[in-house]
């Protein structure tokens, strides 16, 4: 049998030097691993556990809900989406008794330390460990401040995880804020029983009086709540809150917060249980409403997350508080008004209902809306959905075709008796007082509301191509294919008529009716903001400006000259509207700077009364929400003329080029190339639309949008 000879290049090291080798060699691993999670712990604390950590910006802009806050446009309050009991004060207002009560019961040490008291911390765990249990806690007035706000949607994690995130959070808030707001938000923030947060609230609902008012026994009392509030409130057990608020004050008195004198009068104090619930002023308005209902929209479509509610949420609104509360009052008195004046009206029923709707017909931002003659909380909102006969209101529409298709505002058209065929009945709609003029001109018919003459023109140009223009404009409800239809036989809503309307105020742009223009978090972080939409011209500047200026003349010597008697100057212009029987009542008008509709009715249609208008009962209404509403320099601006326009002198009884042999004249406005050639003195006895001046076909009707809200 061979023996083997050992190969001695594959002799093994000797035991101490592997021994050494793998012991450096764990070393490094040790050492990496180390590294690693110095690293990961480095990444860990900076990102406050991976979660994110709010901005110093984000800090500092944070304060205690009311209930989620609605903005206006310039950043007033309008009030709470969601209320919450709680009343904000500024620190000032809290008595110096209440922080002496609150640091002495909560964290003494709150102005030494950085948001962390290690002193304290090492204390209440030796006295943990002696009493063999919880017996003092070691938070601060920052690391609660920071549980109870920053870390409320973390409920699910690890207490040890949350708690050194609670740590984190502490020294953020202490780096961003100054001692004296840390403290304001904690006293603001703090939950001290049935529903109330606060110290102002629970003043309030305990003693009936403000926190500012409060004396040293009710200052420790508030004070101390925060431990069980349940449990210490006066409402449940007076001997257990009469032995608490003792042992608060006996702690005041060791930490030098007040006086031995003060102590014994307060603990000679007495308690009476509340006599009442406090509950916050609740703001009720339009706006509210409608902003409510559009979260809830968001919502469903996944825009905003459901795990955010109301209450977290600052939603900066394009209302203007200002006239959002005189539009609320004009329709309250207004549909009092119609209903004081109806037939045979009972003063103790009121039956008549209200509509209002104003916008910035440059964006289609709404500045007022009021769905009805009082706020109904989750009621009936007739601007957004009762759908009703516009009446004459619906006309400009007609008009506007009309000069699309060859009309101009000095063509000659007859006013006088029609009686036509529809669905083999006849036909015969007569004007209002069947009062009728003749041969006059497009101003002319529009400005007298001449049922008649509309019919005419109507029927030359064509239903469907004003059911066109109507749709290009914003009207989404469906319209008739019926000869009445000229005459405002169709239902719309009030939102889609004054939104039609935006384009002959805007130069023929069409605007989407929007009431938010973002929504911020709690700590102002954009959760969702409102697209930007490209504006798509339905018309032409020019013919834009042509429709205003008939819709001046409305105002200025026709149906709506209201507005005037009320004493509202410079350019005004609009459309009253007034259904069979009286039934509804409108009118829409605009300045250079905003855009409002006014309807009054009632929910089951009935007759305003045997002489009901838009201009008798709906223009007040919106003469008195502009004055009050709306003061605005721009009223006393004009309204630029476009290029493409040209002005000429018109004979109004022919609708030819003036002549001093002729009868009365004005100036009247005209496409470039569409004004009359022919004098006067020709006196033409009819009336035909010059062919060579007809101007393509109004737009396809575009896709019906989804509705604004």
């Amino acid at each position: 049998m061979d023996t083997a000879i050992p190969d001695a290049g594959m002799s093994s090291p000797p035991p101490e030097r592997r021994l050494r080798w793998l012991r450096g060699r764990y070393m490094v691993w040790i050492g990496v691993a180390a590294i690693v999670a110095l690293i990961a712990a480095r990444a860990w604390w900076n990102s406050c556990g991976f979660a994110g950590c709010p901005t110093i910006e984000q800090l500092r802009a944070w304060q205690p809900t009311e209930g989620g806050m609605l903005f206006d446009r310039n950043g007033v309050i309008i009030g709470a989406l969601t209320p919450v009991k709680r009343l904000n004060v500024p620190l000032a207002r809290v008595p110096q008794s209440v922080r002496a009560a609150f640091i002495a019961v909560e964290d003494r040490r709150f102005y030494a330390h950085h948001g962390i008291d290690y002193r304290g911390f090492g204390r209440a765990l030796l006295s943990n460990v002696f009493a063999g249990g919880i017996s003092e806690g070691a938070s601060t007035i920052t690391m609660q401040l920071a549980r109870n706000v920053f870390l409320s949607r973390r409920i699910f994690e690890r207490s040890v995880n949350k708690k050194l995130v609670e740590l984190r959070l502490a020294t953020l808030l202490e780096s961003a804020l100054t001692k004296d707001e840390i403290l304001e938000r904690y006293l603001n923030a703090i939950y001290l029983g049935n529903g109330v947060f606060g110290v102002e609230g629970a003043a309030q609902d305990l003693f009936g009086h403000s926190v500012n008012e409060v004396t040293v026994a009710e200052a420790a009392m508030l004070a101390a709540l925060p431990k069980a509030p349940s449990v210490y409130t006066l409402r449940n057990n007076l001997a257990r809150a009469r032995t608490r608020r003792d042992i608060v004050l006996g702690i005041m008195a060791r930490e030098h917060a007040v006086d031995s004198a003060s102590v014994v009068a307060a603990m000679q104090a007495p308690l009476n249980r509340p006599k009442r619930e406090w509950k916050p002023a609740v703001v009720d308005s339009w706006a509210l409403e409608i902003v409510r209902g559009a979260i809830d929209s968001l919502r469903k479509a996944g825009a905003i997350s459901a795990a955010t509610p109301d209450w977290q949420l600052r939603v900066r609104s394009t209302f203007d508080l200002k006239a959002q509360r005189a539009a609320e009052q004009a329709i309250a008195a207004g549909a009092e008004n119609v209903d004081r004046k109806r037939d045979n009206a009972e003063a103790t029923s009121p039956k008549v209902q209200g509509a209002l709707v104003a916008m910035d017909q440059t964006t289609g931002g709404v500045i007022a809306l009021v769905g009805g003659r009082r706020v109904e909380r989750g009621g009936f909102n007739r601007a957004l959905r009762a759908q009703r006969q516009p009446g004459s209101a619906f006309k400009p529409f007609v008009y506007l075709a009309a000069l699309r298709h060859g009309f101009t505002t000095a063509t000659m058209v007859i006013d006088e008796p029609v009686e036509m065929i529809v669905r083999g009945e006849p036909w015969a709609p007569g004007n209002y007082d069947d009062e009728y003029g003749g041969r006059i001109t497009l101003r002319d018919a529009l400005t007298r509301s001449a049922n008649a003459a509309t019919v005419r023109v109507s029927a030359k140009v064509g239903i469907p191509l004003i059911v066109a223009q109507a749709n290009a404009q914003g009207i989404r409800s469906e319209l008739p294919n019926v000869p009445s239809l000229a005459l405002g036989a169709g239902a719309v809503t009030p939102i889609e008529l004054v939104t039609a309307y935006a384009p002959f105020a805007n130069g023929g742009r069409r605007v989407t009716a929007h009431v938010i223009d973002r929504i911020e978090d709690v700590f102002g972080t954009v959760v969702w903001t409102n697209p930007t939409r490209a504006l798509r011209s339905v018309m032409t500047p020019q013919d834009a400006f042509l429709i205003t200026s008939l819709l001046q003349s409305v105002v200025n010597r026709g149906t709506a000259t209201a507005v005037r008697d009320a004493g509202i100057q410079g350019p005004v212009a609009g459309k009253t509207g007034t259904t069979n029987d009286g039934a509804d009542v409108w009118f829409v008008g605009f300045t250079p700077t905003i855009l409002a509709g006014v309807w009054f009715g009632a929910d089951t249609p009935l007759s305003l009364g045997s002489d009901a208008n838009g201009g008798r009962l709906a223009v007040p209404a919106w003469a008195r929400f502009i004055k009050d509403g709306w003061h605005s320099p721009a009223l006393d601006s004009v309204w630029a003329t476009p290029a493409g326009i040209e002005s000429v002198r018109v004979d109004i009884t022919t609708g030819k080029l003036a002549s001093n042999i002729c009868g009365a004249s004005r100036m009247e406005f005209f496409r470039a190339g569409t004004a009359p050639t022919g004098s006067c003195e020709d006196d033409p006895r009819r009336w035909v639309p010059r062919p060579d001046t007809a101007l393509p076909p109004a737009p396809p009707v575009p896709p019906a949008p989804p509705p604004p809200f």
